[in-house]
């Protein structure tokens, strides 16, 4: 399927980044069984970037690695499918699923943190964002969560992209 993954950036040096997107975001709606072509726009950014936004959007006075703007409230595990063809946009004929901001800064500094590759923070967090847009959240420590976690590293590992990367 074709999904159109436009990205843009107010911060330099994102090309490798913007490449693994490309390739992440789509596997991240294949394995999710999103049967529509869909569109993501991402924005890098720094972390006085994302802290505008979440304080603007979010009214959240600080900075974090990722925020997801999801255009429809779909039901985690739920994708949409054919029969939701009426959320297609009718100028593009994709399914604008929302955007997608994420912090370089947060990602270079949570690699560190974490023990692995900037590359596989990027695409965590790329994954974590797409199910945010699919309806998957973690208001809660409890089910909601764990299955979003279980969804992301199922995801990342069916990528190949473990810890160790």
């Amino acid at each position: 399927m074709e999904h159109q993954i436009i990205l843009e950036s107010d911060v330099e040096d994102v090309e490798t980044f913007a490449e693994e997107l490309r390739r992440v975001i789509p596997a991240a709606l294949e394995a999710e069984g999103v049967g529509l072509p869909c569109e993501v726009d991402v924005l890098f950014t720094d972390d006085e970037g994302i802290h505008q936004i979440n304080l603007e959007q979010r009214g959240v006075d600080r900075a974090t690695d990722v925020l997801s703007f999801p255009m429809f409230e779909f039901t985690p595990g739920q994708p949409p499918a054919a029969e939701d063809a009426e959320l297609l946009d009718p100028g593009s004929g994709l399914l604008p699923l929302g955007d997608m901001v994420l912090s370089v800064d947060h990602i270079r500094v949570q690699a560190e943190e974490y023990g692995h590759s900037r590359r596989r923070e990027l695409c965590y967090l790329a994954v974590h964002s797409v199910l945010h847009l699919l309806g998957y959240d973690h208001l809660d420590e409890g089910p909601m969560k764990r299955q979003m976690r279980e969804r992301e590293e199922a995801i990342l590992n069916e990528l190949g992209i473990t810890r160790e990367i």
